[in-house]
């Protein structure tokens, strides 16, 4: 059945999204969303403030209704029009290059830790004479004075 055979009280009786859906399916074209509800108003005789108010309801549930899509130059249409792409790397080699960098990567991070906190360096390196030269004792006292 077309939109024209209708009548109002039948057309009343559908929801916006399945007037929509009607709509794009006899029209062959894809649509901005105002444009695609000025349609669906003026089959159901609404007013240009129902129009305004209804808007952002109507696009909620274009956005939620499985049987349309937004394509990118903002225009709608009906998914089925539609193939969607999925594109699935199967490129074993490449994904097995990545897992030898991460591990290479973790190897290298572990052997730094080692090198930093290794017991061998803290004997051989630090003179703990040299730590203590600079260091200077203030009470508490000098310390409220600004005394430093």
């Amino acid at each position: 059945m077309t939109l024209k055979e209708l009548s109002k009280t039948e057309l009343e009786a559908m929801s916006y999204d399945d007037i929509a859906q009607m709509v794009l399916t006899e029209s062959n074209k894809q649509m901005k969303i105002n444009e695609l509800f000025k349609q669906v108003c003026d089959l159901l005789g609404l007013s240009e403030n129902e129009f305004v108010e209804k808007l952002p309801a109507f696009f909620e549930v274009l956005s939620t209704d499985q049987r349309f899509i937004m394509l990118e130059n903002g225009l709608w249409d009906l998914k089925k029009k539609h193939a969607i792409k999925v594109v699935i790397d199967t490129d074993e080699e490449e994904e097995e290059e990545l897992m030898e960098e991460d591990e290479s990567l973790l190897e290298d991070d572990t052997e730094e830790e080692k090198d930093i906190y290794s017991e061998e360096e803290e004997t051989d390196d630090i003179d703990s004479d040299d730590d203590l030269k600079d260091l200077v004792i203030i009470d508490e006292e000098e310390e409220a004075n600004g005394i430093v």
